[in-house]
């Protein structure tokens, strides 16, 4: 059957990665029709100093319109805010280090995003990820190790692979900027972007302080001296080097946060031995396939993306909690995080460190 019977709606960002993937999957015959998603806007009440949706936008457009596209905006805004940003803001206060990047994918982009997509009729959608799909539809890594992005998406199902397409998976970060140049795409020499527009543009701590109120207490170093005052917990997380407000002298990390006693415990020894840990507890737990790995088996996990992977063993300790013990000691783990879990190439799924 021709493709050009098959509709693909490919989630433009502005970007060269879904730029591309829309030229290939044109150029492959199928009837692609471009979306841009509007996430984040002026609808919040929150001030950030450079969101660049409007430009992002405009990029996107003129993509379509050199690739004789259909092109469409869709506001997710209230979505974004209830499913994506209220969890964000939740963490932060709770204590936790969260990754809104992987809540994002999860329930915007292949959430809404494909449902919206289904509803007008595409057989599905396609965006910029650097991940692979098998035929027996196993989320695999990108073929570029340093560009690879399946730690953003561990939280997928198989229904959402099913209905996912990633084209520049099979490709290399520099054969895509060349293939930009070949489509003659007028965004092809722009600059990747950096993730979550309001992280990546904006002061973290800045942008956390419109919601979440400071509350000032002692920095401490491991004897129990203070040398120092911060303005709130929330805004360091374990390992954190830059932000600690001590005049003078450093650097130092962050060792522990004392809740009860308001106080950040700091270390000028990044290889402090509390910062290390072997086994990680996991819970809110997703695997891509549906079912439990065979859990006799060695696998790998990374705590953080681009981390280098870590041999494992993962056990299960009920309610959908996992134990992994790793191998090597892992670096500054921290609440709110994920671990996500490796068998070679597949990304079996993963959870959020307890």
């Amino acid at each position: 059957m021709s493709n050009s019977n098959t509709t693909i709606a490919v989630g433009m960002s502005g970007g060269v990665d879904s730029s591309v993937s829309a030229a290939l999957l044109k150029e492959q015959g199928y009837n692609v029709v471009g979306f841009f998603m509007k996430n984040f806007g002026d609808t919040y009440g929150l001030k950030v100093e450079e969101c660049p949706w409007l430009e992002d936008r405009e990029d996107a457009m003129r993509v379509a319109s050199k690739l004789d596209i259909p092109f469409h905006t869709l506001d997710f805004e209230e979505e974004y805010k209830n499913q994506v940003l209220d969890y964000f803001f939740k963490e932060y206060e709770a204590g936790r280090t969260p990754n809104p990047d992987v809540m994002c994918n999860s329930q915007i982009k292949f959430g809404v995003f494909l449902d919206k997509a289904l509803e007008l009729g595409a057989a599905g959608i396609a965006t910029g990820h650097y991940v692979r799909k098998s035929e027996s539809n196993d989320l695999l890594k990108g073929i570029d190790e340093n560009k690879d992005q399946s730690y953003f998406l561990y939280r997928l199902n198989q229904k959402q692979l099913s209905k996912a397409m990633f084209p520049v998976g099979n490709h290399k970060k520099p054969e895509v900027r060349e293939l930009a140049k070949k489509f003659n795409l007028p965004n092809h020499d722009k600059r990747d972007s950096q993730g979550v527009c309001f992280i990546g543009h904006v002061d973290l701590r800045k942008f956390l302080s419109q919601k979440i109120k400071e509350k000032p207490g002692d920095i401490v170093n491991v004897k129990g001296e203070k040398i120092g005052q911060h303005s709130g917990l929330f805004w360091y997380t374990i390992g954190q080097r830059r932000g600690i407000d001590i005049g003078g002298i450093g650097p130092f990390y962050v060792l522990k946060r004392d809740f009860r006693a308001n106080k950040l415990i700091v270390t000028n020894n990044p290889k402090h031995e509390e910062l290390y840990a072997l086994i990680v507890k996991i819970n809110d737990v997703n695997w891509i396939s549906g079912k439990e790995p065979n859990l006799s088996k060695t696998y790998e996990g990374r705590v953080r993306y681009r981390e280098k992977l870590s041999k494992c063993k993962v056990k299960s300790i009920g309610n959908n909690k996992y134990e992994i013990k790793f191998q090597e000691p892992q670096w500054a783990v921290a609440s709110g995080q994920s671990v996500v879990l490796y068998n070679k190439d597949v990304c079996l799924g993963g959870g959020i460190v307890i």
